[in-house]
């Protein structure tokens, strides 16, 4: 009984592990928020003075949409959350060449 009991314990233990490495939810939130700051960024004028950043951002939010269609959802979380951060450094480069023009 003691021996089977532990056999038990050993296999509940193994597919906790192996869950734990599993997302079950849709990274619905991280997707919103890259879409959001992709917006952000093209609206600040990234397309024309950040657009390697820009690209990025859009290349990662593209990557994150396939992975969620393939329900691999800590990746398709990963890639937005890319995506998101690509955004905002087109934003700031944007913000700061605006600045610039502005400025002469």
């Amino acid at each position: 009984m003691q021996t089977s009991r532990l056999k038990f314990l050993v296999l509940l233990l193994a597919a906790l592990a192996l869950t734990a490495g599993c997302e079950t939810s849709p990274p619905v939130q991280e997707m919103s928020d890259a879409r959001q700051a992709i917006a952000v960024a093209k609206k600040a004028g990234a397309a024309e003075h950040a657009a390697f950043h820009l690209k990025a951002a859009e290349d990662y939010l593209k990557s994150a949409e396939e992975k969620l269609n393939e329900h691999q959802y800590s990746k398709a979380r990963y890639d937005a959350k890319q995506a998101k951060m690509k955004a905002l450094d087109a934003l700031k480069e944007a913000e700061e060449e605006a600045a610039e023009e502005d400025s002469q």
